[in-house]
């Protein structure tokens, strides 16, 4: 029998604060440590402040803290990554975020996942996304490691089809290996959990819609918060729930605006157990992003057996199949009246029948295996 191949896996930093790129890592490593053929080595530094340390970091925390994260993965995560280079046969990047670090290895032995492009934005689309200087020297950087890799992996067509637009890898190299469900994300939970300890106890049983992800300007928070004041007119005792991200000073002065704020509540750090229950509870998911790699909120919604609806772009499409109605980007009006229908009349949406089948096409278990048997293939 063949010795195990030894695959050292490239995790983001936890402070990093990407829970979908950690998803995708804890997903991986739980699945290849049940497959005889492969040991895993997790490559997770311990984060260093450095900067943050010091009297000007101190006093400015986000300029000490961003510092810090640059140098901790621009620096300590390569370093770790080349001290294993000896005893790995090869190297797993969970995240094209780090793509660099296939600069600190033998390039031939290291795979990437690409899950978007949006890091390499400022450098393949200058004017759509000027960045300064060395931003986009970093992108470059990372850049250049995912053409430099061996093998890339992506999630949808929508990735493979940006990365052939700009003629970045050659197909050969590009493996698809979607995402999966978390065993969390079922219909109905086995005692149903209490979420009496969250902020979301003074929704009580009323109605609300979910928004689930981060607050970055493709993500559409602008809409969502449109369509919820438009909608909540007619149904005042509806409230909107917004799930991992952060209000920026632009959404906050929207929302206050809007004068929604007292029926809006925003929550973070919750575990898939709780965010599931969520998903059940809720009336209406919304998912009206402008763009997405993939959008793993609509399949973890669908497998709860929720209503989703999301933006009419093409991986969301991919993703949520006839299971979920599409609606044009950025059309409030559009948005606003889709959701007072399913309000007034839920049998309008996909039978649960539809959305629970949509939902089971997609498996970490199959997502782990294809990129086990690409890296076997390759040893």
């Amino acid at each position: 029998m063949n010795a195990p191949l030894r695959l050292a896996v490239v995790c983001d930093l936890l402070e990093e604060g990407w829970p979908s790129m950690d998803l995708v890592a804890e997903m991986l490593l739980a699945h290849l440590a049940r497959d005889a053929r492969v040991t895993t080595t997790r490559i997770r530094p311990v984060f260093e402040r450095r900067v943050s340390r010091l009297p000007l970091g101190a006093r400015r925390k986000n300029l000490g803290f961003n510092a810090d994260r640059l140098i901790n993965r621009m620096w300590d995560v390569p370093r770790a990554a080349r001290g294993l280079h000896r005893t790995s046969d090869l190297f797993h990047v969970c995240d094209h975020s780090y793509a660099h670090v296939v600069h600190a290895l033998p390039a031939e032995r290291v795979g990437v996942f690409c899950h978007d492009l949006d890091a390499f934005r400022s450098v393949l689309e200058p004017a759509r996304e000027p960045r300064p200087l060395w931003f986009r020297a970093m992108s470059r950087r990372l850049l250049r490691g995912l053409e430099k890799a061996r093998v890339v992996f992506y999630s949808t067509d929508s990735v493979r089809d940006g990365i052939r637009k700009y003629d970045l890898i050659d197909d050969r190299k590009l493996v698809q290996a979607h995402y999966g469900v978390s065993p969390e994300f079922v219909p109905a939970a086995g005692p149903t959990i209490s979420l009496e300890h969250l902020p979301i106890r003074t929704i009580g049983h009323r109605p609300f819609l979910l928004h689930v992800g981060s607050c970055i300007p493709r993500k559409r928070i602008d809409v969502l918060l449109d369509v919820f004041a438009e909608v909540q007119r007619e149904s005042p005792d509806l409230r909107l729930v917004q799930v991992g991200g952060s209000f920026t000073d632009e959404q906050k002065a929207r929302i206050e605006r809007l004068h929604i704020g007292g029926s809006l509540v925003q929550l973070r750090g919750i575990d898939r157990t709780e965010l599931a229950e969520i998903y059940r509870r809720a009336t209406l998911v919304l998912m009206p992003s402008e763009a997405e790699g993939f959008g793993l909120p609509v399949i973890e919604a669908l497998s709860c057996g929720a209503t989703v609806l999301a933006s009419d772009i093409p991986p969301l499409r991919e993703v949520g199949g006839d299971a979920v109605p599409f609606l044009p980007v950025g059309d409030t009006g559009a948005w606003a009246a889709a959701v007072s229908d399913l309000l007034r009349n839920p049998a309008h949406a996909p039978s649960e029948t539809v959305r629970l089948a949509q939902a089971a096409r997609f498996s970490w278990t199959s997502h782990a295996k294809i990129i086990l048997d690409t890296y076997v293939g390759l040893s």
